[in-house]
This record gives C-alpha cells, structure tokens and sequence, in this order.
C-alpha cells in the first residue's frame, strides 16, 4: 500500500510539474513588468500592500504588476514600468 501511494504521488507530481511551471511568466527579456494596469487581484506579484500574487485590491493599484511582451507598456495608457507612488 505504501508503495502505491508513492507511485500515485510520483505520477501527480509529474502531471502537475508542467502547470506549474506556467503559473507565472518568467522575466526575461521577451517580457517586462508594467505597472498600474492589473485587475484587482490579477497582479502577478506581491506589492507594497499584498503579500503575494493574485491579491491585489484594486483595479489599477499603483504598485501591482503584470507581465507583458517587451515594448507592449509602453502603449498602454496609464501604464508605468516602475511602481508609482498611489
């Protein structure tokens, strides 16, 4: 019984692993953090205010970011590349 418990966690893990993996975007050079234009509690880090990702408050908090392709926050109205202050 032991052993088949282990099995079946093994195999969950394996199953998971790749859900994972994309539950956040890696910053990287294909993406930037644009700051300001989160739905409340869609940011995908922690803020001043929040502890972790997905707790944002408000729409638009100031210090909420969200990861987009590089180039992209720039065109986006009301959208900052660093925090701004609330």
């Amino acid at each position: 019984m032991k052993t088949s418990l282990i099995v079946t966690t093994a195999i969950a893990a394996a199953f998971a692993l790749p859900l994972i993996a994309q539950a956040e975007p890696a910053a990287d050079a294909k993406n930037e953090k644009c700051y300001g234009v989160a739905k409340a509690g869609k940011n995908d880090c922690q803020t001043a205010t929040s502890s972790c990702a997905g707790t944002s408050r408000r729409d638009a908090q100031a210090d909420a970011y969200i990861y987009v392709p590089a180039g992209t926050c720039d065109r986006i109205v009301g959208a900052s590349l660093s925090p701004r202050k609330a």
